[in-house]
Protein backbone atom coordinates (compact mmCIF):
# COMPACT_ATOMS: atom_id res chain seq x y z
CA UNK A 1 0.00 0.00 0.00
CA UNK A 2 1.22 3.51 -0.82
CA UNK A 3 1.60 5.75 2.21
CA UNK A 4 2.98 9.28 1.93
CA UNK A 5 4.61 10.65 5.06
CA UNK A 6 3.86 14.27 4.09
CA UNK A 7 2.73 16.39 1.15
CA UNK A 8 3.20 19.90 -0.17
CA UNK A 9 2.14 21.88 -3.17
CA UNK A 10 4.24 23.89 -5.59
CA UNK A 11 3.86 26.33 -8.44
CA UNK A 12 6.14 28.19 -10.82
CA UNK A 13 7.01 31.85 -11.26
CA UNK A 14 9.05 33.70 -13.87
CA UNK A 15 11.05 35.84 -11.40
CA UNK A 16 12.08 34.44 -8.02
CA UNK A 17 13.23 37.82 -6.67
CA UNK A 18 9.83 39.39 -7.40
CA UNK A 19 8.12 36.37 -5.81
CA UNK A 20 10.29 36.68 -2.68
CA UNK A 21 9.39 40.38 -2.37
CA UNK A 22 5.67 39.84 -3.02
CA UNK A 23 5.15 36.87 -0.72
CA UNK A 24 7.56 38.04 1.98
CA UNK A 25 7.05 41.81 2.05
CA UNK A 26 3.70 42.52 0.39
CA UNK A 27 1.85 39.54 1.89
CA UNK A 28 4.02 39.24 5.02
CA UNK A 29 4.46 35.49 4.71
CA UNK A 30 7.47 33.52 5.98
CA UNK A 31 9.69 32.92 2.94
CA UNK A 32 12.77 30.70 3.16
CA UNK A 33 15.37 29.48 0.70
CA UNK A 34 14.16 26.10 -0.42
CA UNK A 35 17.32 24.69 -1.98
CA UNK A 36 18.01 24.09 -5.66
CA UNK A 37 17.01 27.68 -6.48
CA UNK A 38 13.52 27.51 -4.97
CA UNK A 39 11.61 29.36 -2.28
CA UNK A 40 9.57 27.78 0.47
CA UNK A 41 6.53 29.49 1.94
CA UNK A 42 5.84 28.49 5.53
CA UNK A 43 2.11 28.65 6.17
CA UNK A 44 0.51 29.37 9.54
CA UNK A 45 -0.70 25.75 9.64
CA UNK A 46 2.90 24.51 9.51
CA UNK A 47 2.55 23.35 5.93
CA UNK A 48 4.76 24.64 3.18
CA UNK A 49 4.48 25.55 -0.48
CA UNK A 50 7.41 25.43 -2.86
CA UNK A 51 7.86 28.18 -5.46
CA UNK A 52 10.23 27.39 -8.29
CA UNK A 53 11.51 29.45 -11.22
CA UNK A 54 10.57 28.39 -14.72
CA UNK A 55 11.90 30.12 -17.84
CA UNK A 56 8.78 29.41 -19.91
CA UNK A 57 6.39 30.02 -17.00
CA UNK A 58 2.73 30.36 -17.86
CA UNK A 59 0.45 31.65 -15.09
CA UNK A 60 -1.92 29.09 -13.63
CA UNK A 61 -5.50 29.58 -14.80
CA UNK A 62 -6.80 28.40 -11.43
CA UNK A 63 -6.27 29.39 -7.80
CA UNK A 64 -2.89 28.07 -6.65
CA UNK A 65 -3.08 29.30 -3.05
CA UNK A 66 -6.04 30.15 -0.80
CA UNK A 67 -5.19 32.28 2.23
CA UNK A 68 -7.74 31.76 4.99
CA UNK A 69 -8.74 34.95 6.81
CA UNK A 70 -11.34 35.89 9.43
CA UNK A 71 -12.57 38.94 7.51
CA UNK A 72 -12.30 39.00 3.70
CA UNK A 73 -13.26 42.67 3.35
CA UNK A 74 -10.62 43.73 5.87
CA UNK A 75 -8.01 41.55 4.11
CA UNK A 76 -8.98 43.04 0.73
CA UNK A 77 -8.70 46.57 2.10
CA UNK A 78 -5.22 45.81 3.42
CA UNK A 79 -4.14 44.15 0.16
CA UNK A 80 -5.43 47.15 -1.80
CA UNK A 81 -3.45 49.50 0.48
CA UNK A 82 -0.37 47.43 -0.32
CA UNK A 83 -0.96 47.86 -4.06
CA UNK A 84 -2.57 44.47 -4.75
CA UNK A 85 -5.51 44.57 -7.16
CA UNK A 86 -8.33 42.29 -6.00
CA UNK A 87 -10.93 43.11 -8.66
CA UNK A 88 -9.57 40.73 -11.32
CA UNK A 89 -12.83 39.11 -12.47
CA UNK A 90 -15.64 40.92 -14.26
CA UNK A 91 -17.82 38.02 -15.28
CA UNK A 92 -21.59 37.53 -14.86
CA UNK A 93 -20.86 33.84 -14.12
CA UNK A 94 -18.64 34.92 -11.21
CA UNK A 95 -20.15 38.12 -9.81
CA UNK A 96 -18.00 40.17 -7.47
CA UNK A 97 -18.54 43.54 -5.81
CA UNK A 98 -16.48 46.66 -6.50
CA UNK A 99 -13.63 45.30 -4.34
CA UNK A 100 -13.60 41.91 -6.08
CA UNK A 101 -15.34 40.02 -3.27
CA UNK A 102 -17.70 37.17 -4.21
CA UNK A 103 -20.46 36.25 -1.77
CA UNK A 104 -23.55 34.09 -1.77
CA UNK A 105 -22.65 31.14 -4.02
CA UNK A 106 -20.16 29.69 -1.57
CA UNK A 107 -17.60 30.99 0.88
CA UNK A 108 -16.77 34.69 0.86
CA UNK A 109 -13.69 35.01 -1.34
CA UNK A 110 -11.62 37.54 -3.29
CA UNK A 111 -8.98 36.70 -5.86
CA UNK A 112 -5.78 38.48 -6.84
CA UNK A 113 -2.60 37.69 -8.76
CA UNK A 114 1.04 37.43 -7.83
CA UNK A 115 3.69 39.18 -9.98
CA UNK A 116 3.93 36.05 -12.17
CA UNK A 117 0.18 36.14 -12.88
CA UNK A 118 -0.75 33.14 -10.70
CA UNK A 119 -4.19 33.41 -9.06
CA UNK A 120 -4.39 33.53 -5.25
CA UNK A 121 -7.30 34.21 -2.93
CA UNK A 122 -8.28 35.39 0.50
CA UNK A 123 -11.16 33.29 1.72
CA UNK A 124 -13.30 32.90 4.81
CA UNK A 125 -14.16 29.26 5.49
Amino acid sequence: MFTAKDAFSSFSVDDLAKARQFYGETLGMAVEEGGMGTLSLRLASGSRVMIYPKDNHEPASFTVLNLVVDDVEQAVDELNRRGVQTKIYDDPQLPTDSKGIAEGEGPEIAWFKDPAGNVLSVIKV
